[in-house]
């Protein structure tokens, strides 16, 4: 059954990127005045700043931080970058630690002409490497599988089912995170979310909207209700499977980036009670 609908924002978490114009300062400011509870943290918006200093601003701003986005891209042709993949890795689990994100968000990366089960092969070996990193830090990691028309250079992981044969090598400290404009298409979505939930992986989930027709392959993104995702039925299928975490708006969208981002953060507003 679709999930009932939402009827406060107690769970409203947004992305940094979503409102991609503004500095983590404003974001601080304008997010409250818009009822977000939540923010997960792009990390160019932590670039030149203190990291400790801005997890304290938000915590003080009395949000609850969700995440960091993103680390992983561990695929690679050569030896010597999948190594660098893991030391940038680590640079971002010490990052994670020092805002007070509980997790970092990993896209799995992949090689244009590398076979993707070699790329796969390749994500798991790099996981494996910083998850005991990791583990010791106090920081989850949360793989998300993109939408296939990224195999080639973004992700190699790109249904739920694969995500999830990942995740349930390692122990906690490695789970999912559901990403409905990645997803939605799946015909096993359902079930592989109810997995996800039995083994105790579910940890974070993100919604947008796919616009039709989509002109842009990555930053055509919609506001919940503008597409045509079944965004409530998803949530009763996260729901069902345990998930009682922030509802993160994660938006890349071209159209969106050039409006007035507190117009826009109403429309959020009205696109989360009215669509998610």
């Amino acid at each position: 059954m679709p999930a009932t609908p939402l009827t406060d924002f107690s769970r409203l978490c947004l992305h940094t990127i979503t409102t991609k114009p503004w500095s983590l300062d404003q974001a601080c400011k304008e997010y409250p005045r818009a009822g977000v509870k939540g923010i997960s943290v792009w990390r160019d918006t932590l670039a030149g700043r203190d990291v400790k200093a801005s997890g304290k601003q938000l915590r003080d701003a009395g949000f609850g931080i969700v995440s960091l986005v993103r680390g992983g891209f561990f695929a690679a042709s050569a030896a010597a970058g999948r190594q660098k993949a893991v030391e940038e890795n680590k640079k971002c689990i010490d990052e994670a630690a020092a805002l007070g994100a509980p997790i970092i968000v990993l896209v799995g990366g992949a090689v244009a002409g590398q076979p993707l089960a070699e790329s796969r092969k390749q994500i798991s070996e790099g996981i494996a490497a910083i998850a005991p990193y990791a583990k010791a830090a106090g920081v989850k990691l949360a793989l998300e599988p993109l939408h296939p028309m990224y195999a080639d250079t973004r992700s190699a992981i790109n249904t739920l089912k694969q995500a999830n044969d990942v995740a349930a090598q390692f122990d906690a400290t490695v789970g999912v995170a559901v990403d409905v404009y990645h997803l939605w298409w799946d015909d096993q979505l359902e079930t592989e979310i109810a997995r996800c939930g039995k083994l105790g992986k579910l940890l974070a989930y993100h919604v947008c909207d796919w616009r039709s027709p989509t002109v842009d392959m990555l930053n055509d993104r919609g506001l919940m209700g503008e597409g045509v995702i079944p965004l409530r039925q998803i949530r009763g299928w996260v729901e069902a499977a345990g998930f009682r975490g922030f509802i993160e708006v994660e938006i890349f969208s071209n159209r969106l980036w050039q409006t007035d981002q507190v117009e826009f953060l109403r429309k959020i507003q009205d696109a989360y009670l009215r669509h998610t």
